[in-house]
């Protein structure tokens, strides 16, 4: 028989002399749960944030995270200056005024940690909830016909007086468990993500509070690897990107508080999947934070099929899609004519983001949440045709107020939302068919 929670009952031809319920099992299982407890001081919320932090920055030193040196940060200032003389050119947004910063991986951790607790929290306290509801909490319940058939299975003829006190205070900290080994897996996909960004508004989402125009050097210089593209032309072309999202932030007041919106409402409407998490835990060992954890990151969290969760879906998509969408026309207004390696480097980019790295997979069957903006060919064609037929400064107007914005409707015609302002110019009357076929329809220029 399968011994569930690893309390090592041993199976009717079991030879050894143990008896029906092994104690020392269960002792050792108790004193390994409160250690893991007390790791985590005393932080009682669905996430333990000082369990986050702790395994993040190891992971993060394990892996490799140097100091970023005087010549990086030389370099990410001078990249910075460059980048902010091409954009007000191209641009009506003035620069950010923020300095340039050059972060190491775990300076990302630290200044993107309270934004990554806003999104976070709201998923965390339904994967929590479910694991703890899975076992009973005080001594009527674990008892007679109400004793869960886990435990039934472990305690045909039911629960020993004796173990009572005993089980009672391990039942108790199934919440806390669930939530250290969920604290314990977001750290790790935090990491993850941190071996990846390049700038700190890498993901589309303003994550650092105050805003602030940051680099990782050392991210970009791997990113550039491969591509037989200079370093340098590298992070030129991260600068660009990277103030172009502050200028927008900064000075669209509105969009910051409305995309951080977007992801908690997405997040609320996350459910989980009690009957998918009920098999995967049937046969755990609860004294083991890694199996819990693998548990947690098989992908127990699904949307709901809700009008509201649909709405909230495509709220999200949208406005990630408008964001990129305009820093990408933005970015190549500024360097076509500047950077020879532009067209390499928006084709890398478009890929990078179309299919996703390791590091926003794991974060992906984590929180159930893809920070990836699915509808950019549209929306980049709606900036573009917009330059086009009236001007930067037109496209720009589009973010004075969101409801002058394209909407997920408008998306499905681009074209068709420009035109409804003016008459499009016949360069522009191929472009989504056009860029569709330039890049092989990978899954972000099809969806």
């Amino acid at each position: 028989m399968s011994i569930p929670f690893g309390f090592g009952m041993p199976g009717p031809n079991d030879d050894s002399n143990q008896g029906p319920f092994d104690m020392n099992a269960l002792g050792q299982a108790l004193q390994q749960l409160g250690q893991m407890m007390q790791s985590g001081g005393g932080d009682s919320g669905p996430v333990n944030w000082a369990v986050v932090e702790d395994v993040a920055r190891k992971a993060v030193v394990a892996g490799g995270d140097p100091a970023t040196s005087d010549g990086q940060r030389e370099a990410v200032a001078s990249a910075v200056a460059l980048a902010e003389l091409w954009l007000d050119v191209a641009t009506s947004f003035p620069a950010s005024g923020a300095a340039a910063e050059a972060w190491s991986r775990s300076e990302w951790l630290v200044n993107t940690g309270p934004a990554w607790r806003r999104i976070v929290t709201p998923i965390a306290e339904q994967v929590t909830g479910a694991v703890a509801g899975m076992a009973p909490t005080d001594l009527e319940q674990i008892s007679g016909d109400a004793l869960p058939e886990q435990f039934r299975q472990m305690l045909p003829e039911g629960v020993p007086p004796e173990m009572l006190q005993m089980l009672q205070p391990m039942l108790g900290m199934v919440r806390q468990l669930g939530a250290a080994a969920f604290s314990m897996q977001v750290g790790q996909a935090l990491a993850a993500l941190a071996a990846q960004v390049l700038a700190a508004s890498d993901v589309g989402i303003p994550l650092a509070d105050p805003p602030r125009t940051a680099l990782l050097p050392g991210n970009i210089t791997e990113f550039a690897e491969g591509l037989e593209i200079s370093s340098s032309d590298a992070m030129m072309f991260i600068a660009l990107r990277e103030s172009a999202h502050q200028r927008l932030f900064v000075h669209v007041p509105w969009l910051a508080a409305r995309v951080i919106g977007a992801v908690e409402q997405y997040a609320r409407y996350m459910r989980v999947d009690v009957e998918q998490l009920n098999e995967a835990m049937g046969d755990i060992d609860l004294s083991d934070p890694a199996a819990l954890q693998q548990v947690l990151s098989g992908g127990v969290l699904t949307p709901e099929d809700t009008p509201e969760q649909k709405a909230a879906v495509a709220r999200l998509e949208t406005l990630l899609a408008c964001i990129e969408g305009w820093v990408d026309d933005v970015v190549q207004t500024a360097a076509a004519d500047r950077l020879p390696s532009l067209p390499g480097l928006v084709e890398a980019m478009r890929r990078r983001r179309a299919a996703g790295g390791p590091a926003e997979r794991t974060f992906a069957s984590l929180v159930g949440m893809e920070l990836r903006p699915r509808r950019l060919r549209d929306a980049h064609t709606v900036f573009a045709a917009t330059r086009a037929q009236r001007g930067a400064d037109a496209r720009d107007a589009l973010w004075s107020h969101p409801d002058l914005l394209p909407g997920p409707d408008d998306l499905d015609d681009p074209l068709g939302f420009v035109q409804s302002t003016g008459v499009v110019p016949d360069t522009l009357e191929g472009m989504g068919e056009q860029e569709t076929n330039n890049h092989d329809g990978s899954s972000e220029e099809t969806e």
